[in-house]
C-alpha cells in the first residue's frame, strides 16, 4: 500500500516536469511568431514608402559609423542614442531602437513622420536600418543636447541662456510644432512636447525631435482617436487622461507646449516637491497667483526688457495650459503671440 500512495503522488509531479517545458517552449514559439509578424510589417512599410525614403544602411554600417557604439549621448524609453561619423566626416546621432513589442510602431512612425518632413525646426532624418530585429534611426547630430540641459543649469553641465535666447528658442520650437499642425498635407501630433525632446544644433536653433508616439491627422477632423495615454507626466494633456476634458485634438500639443514655456521662464520643473515653500510646490499656479494679483516673478538682475519677455512666456503658457483643450489657442496663435 506505501509503494500505491507513492505512486499516486509522484504522477503529478512528474507531469508538471513534462508540461512546464511543452508550455515554455509554445511561449517562445509564439514570441517568435509575433517578432515575425513585426518584421514583415515593418518590411512592408518600407516596400509601399520607397519612393520617398531616406538612406538605407545595413546593420554592419550601423556598427561601424558608431564605431561599435562607443560613444553613448543618452538613452530613453523606446532605445539608445549613440554618436557616430560617416566616411564624409559628417556626425551623426544614431536611435538604437529597443527590441520589444513597441519598436514596429515606434520604427514606423519616426520614419513616416520626419521622413518627409524638411523644416529649420525639426530634427532631420538621415537614413534607418532595418534588418530583422535590428532598427536604428540615423539623425543629423546636435551638438548642444537637449533644451532641458540649458534650461535647468544645475541639472547638469548645460549652459544658461539670456532671456533674448530663451526668447528665440521659444519662438524656433513654436515654428516648429506649428509647422507640423499645419504645413505638411496630414496635421502630425508630437503628443511628447517636452525640454528633452527639444534639440539644439551649433547655433543653438532649436529641433523637435522624437516621434514615436506622433500620430496622423486628417485636417478636415476635429478631434483624434487614440487607444491610451500617450506622452510624459507633467506635459500630458488632460484630455489624454479623460475625454471628460475635451476631445484630442493639436490642442494637446499645445499644453505640452505650454509647459516647456513655463519651465524656460522659471528654470526650473513645473513640479518640485522640495521647493522651500508650499505655494512654489507647482510653479504654474505660483506663477498664475503672481500674475493674477499684480505681483513680480522675483526675477533678480534683470531689466525692463527681460522682466517683459519673462511674462510674456509665462502668460502665452498659462494660456496654453487651460484644462478644457477648447479654451487653448492654437499653434498658429501661440506663434503670433510670441513673434507679436
Amino acid at each position: 500500500m506505501g509503494n500505491g500512495i507513492s505512486f499516486l503522488v509522484d504522477v503529478p509531479i512528474i507531469g508538471r516536469f513534462i508540461l512546464a517545458p511543452i508550455v515554455f517552449l509554445v511561449f517562445l514559439i509564439q514570441r517568435y511568431r509575433k517578432s515575425l509578424k513585426r518584421v514583415d510589417n515593418v518590411e512592408k512599410f518600407l516596400h509601399n514608402q520607397q519612393s520617398w525614403m531616406p538612406k538605407r544602411y545595413s546593420y554592419p554600417e550601423i556598427i561601424a559609423v558608431t564605431n561599435h557604439f562607443t560613444h553613448k549621448l543618452g538613452q530613453g524609453g523606446f532605445g539608445s542614442v549613440y554618436k557616430g561619423q560617416l566616411h564624409t566626416g559628417g556626425l551623426i546621432a544614431v536611435k538604437m531602437l529597443a527590441n520589444s513589442k513597441f519598436s514596429g510602431e515606434e520604427f514606423i512612425n519616426e520614419v513616416s513622420t520626419i521622413g518627409r518632413i524638411h523644416h529649420v525646426n525639426v530634427v532631420q532624418l538621415l537614413g534607418f536600418c532595418s534588418e530583422g530585429s535590428k532598427r536604428a534611426l540615423v539623425y543629423e547630430y546636435m551638438p548642444n543636447g537637449s533644451l532641458d540641459r540649458h534650461i535647468f543649469p544645475k541639472e547638469s553641465r548645460g549652459q544658461s541662456f539670456c532671456w533674448e535666447k530663451l526668447h528665440e528658442v521659444a519662438l524656433g520650437t513654436a515654428r516648429g510644432i506649428e509647422y507640423l499642425h499645419n504645413g505638411c498635407d496630414v496635421c502630425i501630433l508630437h503628443f511628447d512636447i517636452k525640454p528633452h525632446n527639444i534639440l539644439l544644433d551649433h547655433n543653438f536653433i532649436p529641433k523637435v525631435s522624437d516621434f514615436g508616439l506622433a500620430k496622423f491627422h486628417p485636417k478636415e477632423n476635429d478631434f483624434v482617436s487614440i487607444s491610451a495615454t500617450r506622452g510624459t507626466i507633467g506635459y500630458i494633456a488632460p484630455e489624454l487622461i479623460s475625454r471628460n476634458f475635451g476631445t484630442v485634438s493639436c490642442k494637446s500639443d499645445v499644453y505640452g507646449f505650454g509647459m516647456v514655456l513655463l519651465e524656460m521662464a522659471g528654470g526650473r520643473r513645473n513640479s518640485n516637491m522640495h521647493a522651500t515653500r508650499s505655494s512654489k510646490a507647482y510653479f504654474p499656479s505660483w506663477v498664475y497667483d503672481q500674475l493674477n494679483k499684480g505681483g513680480d516673478l522675483e526675477l533678480r538682475n534683470v531689466t525692463e526688457i527681460e522682466s517683459m519677455i519673462a511674462r510674456k512666456l509665462c502668460m502665452i503658457g498659462l494660456w496654453c495650459i487651460q484644462v478644457k483643450a477648447a479654451d487653448r489657442p492654437s499653434m498658429t496663435k501661440v506663434l503670433e503671440m510670441l513673434e507679436g
